[in-house]
């Protein structure tokens, strides 16, 4: 462990997929990682982080607990992202990214973090692109320092079907009107996107830095398997 680091880490969905993954990356390194949880489900939360219970819809039930000039990484949305879930991404990815870029406003942080999606044109996940977008608007609205890391799908445990798809990424790479889109969209591996989301949380911050898909696969840093 790093124990000279000591930068407060404030994560929404820290105990999701990638947040439980990165909590403990982030704590290996001497961070000071605070996690927004729903009452009931503290239990879930990794060994070392600090919680914190409240409304990850409300910014007026969190803000106060946002330490000034923490890093804040806004991990929370619906889990399994697919086109029948287009209402629950307006109610739940929506909602809480603005809920935390306005706690992130009032609290005064240094560095907002956003997992969003990467952007080609997809019929498919529209509805998921379009709120991401949205969101993305309204932080940098918000006046905060923001990074947005874009990864299409991140491949992990319990997330590998799309390697069924890796043919057909193949056969885009040999088709000069196919190769841009596909590249946009290409799989990132979980241990590709904590390699990201670390190195972006030890970086300094600027008004505005987007991660696409081709950045997050270049990314070198560290890994600890959890």
């Amino acid at each position: 462990m790093n124990s000279c680091i000591s930068q407060a880490v404030f994560i929404t969905g820290g105990t999701g997929y990638i947040g439980k993954r990165l909590t403990g990356q982030l704590l290996n390194k001497g961070y000071n990682v605070i996690l927004l949880v729903r009452k009931g489900s503290e239990h879930k939360v990794p060994r070392g982080a600090t919680t914190v219970t409240a409304d990850p819809f409300d910014a007026n039930s969190f803000r106060h607990l946002i330490p000034a000039k923490s890093i804040f990484i806004q991990l929370l949305g619906v889990s399994h992202p697919s086109p029948r879930k287009a209402e629950q991404f307006r109610q739940v990815d929506l909602r809480s990214a603005k809920a935390s870029a306005d706690a992130a406003k009032a609290a005064g942080v240094s560095h907002f973090i956003y997992v969003s999606v990467a952007m080609a044109p997809s019929r498919l996940m529209a509805a998921y692109q379009a709120v991401r977008k949205e969101a993305e608007t309204y932080c940098i609205a918000s006046q905060l320092n923001c990074t947005f890391i874009r990864p299409w799908y991140v491949l992990g445990p319990g997330h590998w079907w799309p390697v069924l798809l890796l043919p057909v990424y193949g056969i885009a790479e040999l088709v000069p009107s196919w190769r841009k889109k596909a590249r946009s969209m290409t799989l990132i591996t979980i241990r590709q996107m904590l390699a990201a989301l670390v190195k972006t949380t030890g970086s300094v911050p600027s008004p505005l830095r987007i991660l696409e898909a081709r950045d997050i696969r270049k990314t070198k840093a560290p890994y600890q398997k959890n």
